[in-house]
Parts: structure tokens; C-alpha cells; sequence
């Protein structure tokens, strides 16, 4: 895993919003909850999983991520942990962003669009980011609202189009400049800080 982890706080709303680079140990301690998130039959369409995850899957993926470079993150609303994100592709100025509120209790309330917010503002402060790329399937209405609130907007450059998985796949993009412009007040409220 890497060796500089970030925590991102934003109290929000009486919510005290918290994404942590884990350590392996913390990827452990979540692992079960991550898989039954992502084999839960509502998100396994939303994500195109095709498998069941066991919590070893879980610790392997997240071990792959970091080890071609990826950014991981377990998102937690005060003590309870209700997704994961990640920017993968980090390079040249761009990356390729993901998230999952696996909790289906926690779905539909704005935390997908909370953490976003949050995670972006650390990858256009810390990590050098100034282009975000997301892909979408084309039947995920709600990720492409949570994009969308943030800025995105549909985008398909040979740049954007070099992430997508399948051809019906939507990308999208949002630059620094229009994050900073449309989010400057949740800029100033987020708390980045190294682990």
C-alpha cells in the first residue's frame, strides 16, 4: 500500500463525514462488510459485479489497487462504515474516480454526493489532479445524479472514452477550475490532513 495515506473529514450537517486511506489491517477489519455491500443484489447491477465477493477478495482488490497505484479510501459516517472510493490511473494530471455507498440503507440521502465532494477536494489539493474522469453504465441514473451535482458533465474525448469498459459506458469529466468555482464553500470546509 502506500506510504503517505490521507484522512478527509467534512462535518457536515451534524455528520461527521471521515474517508481514510486504510492500512492493510483496517481493509481487513472491513473486508466482510465491503463484500456483502457488493454482492448485494441492488449493487451488484449498479456495479456490473458479476461474482460473489468473499472478504479475502476484498483485501486482495484493495492490494491490487494499491499496487498499480491506486488511491483507496473506506468512507465512514461517525463509527460506521458505509462505502469505498478510489482514484485509480493517477498520472499526468488525471484520474479515474469510483464510489460505492454499498449500505442500501444509506443509499438515496446525499452521502455518495458528500464523499465526492470531499474526495475531490483532496485529489485537486494533494494529489495534483486537475482532470477527473468517472464511467457509468448507462442504467446507474443515480451515480450519474452524483456526479453530475458536483460538475460533471458528459464527455467523450478519446481522454474520457480510454476509461470506459464497454462502448454503452457514459464518461464523464470535471476539471479543477470548474470543482473550485462550483464547490468553494465544501473546499473550505474539508478537512485533508496525512496519516
Amino acid at each position: 500500500m502506500t506510504s503517505r495515506r490521507y484522512r478527509v473529514e467534512w462535518l457536515d450537517g451534524g455528520d461527521l463525514l471521515v474517508a481514510l486511506e486504510p492500512t492493510e489491517a483496517e481493509v481487513r477489519s472491513a473486508a466482510a462488510a465491503l463484500a456483502a455491500g457488493y454482492n448485494d443484489p441492488h449493487n451488484r447491477v449498479m456495479i456490473d459485479n458479476e461474482h460473489d465477493y468473499a472478504a479475502s477478495d476484498v483485501v486482495e482488490h484493495f492490494a491490487t489497487m494499491a499496487a498499480d497505484g491506486a488511491r483507496t479510501f473506506l468512507l465512514y459516517r461517525g463509527d460506521e462504515l458505509v462505502g469505498d472510493a478510489d482514484f485509480r490511473h493517477v498520472e499526468a494530471g488525471r484520474a479515474e474516480f469510483a464510489i460505492l455507498v454499498v449500505a442500501r440503507s444509506s443509499q438515496g440521502k446525499g452521502l455518495g454526493t458528500r464523499f465526492a465532494r470531499m474526495l475531490h477536494a483532496l485529489a485537486f489539493r494533494a494529489l495534483g489532479v486537475e482532470r477527473v474522469y468517472v464511467t457509468i453504465l448507462p442504467h446507474n441514473v443515480a451515480s450519474r445524479r452524483v456526479f453530475e451535482k458536483i460538475g460533471y458533465r458528459e464527455d467523450v474525448s478519446p481522454e474520457a472514452r480510454a476509461y470506459v469498459d464497454d462502448e454503452t459506458d457514459l464518461s464523464l469529466s470535471l476539471g479543477r477550475e470548474e470543482f473550485e468555482r462550483r464547490e468553494g464553500e465544501a473546499l473550505r470546509a474539508v478537512s485533508v490532513s496525512a496519516r
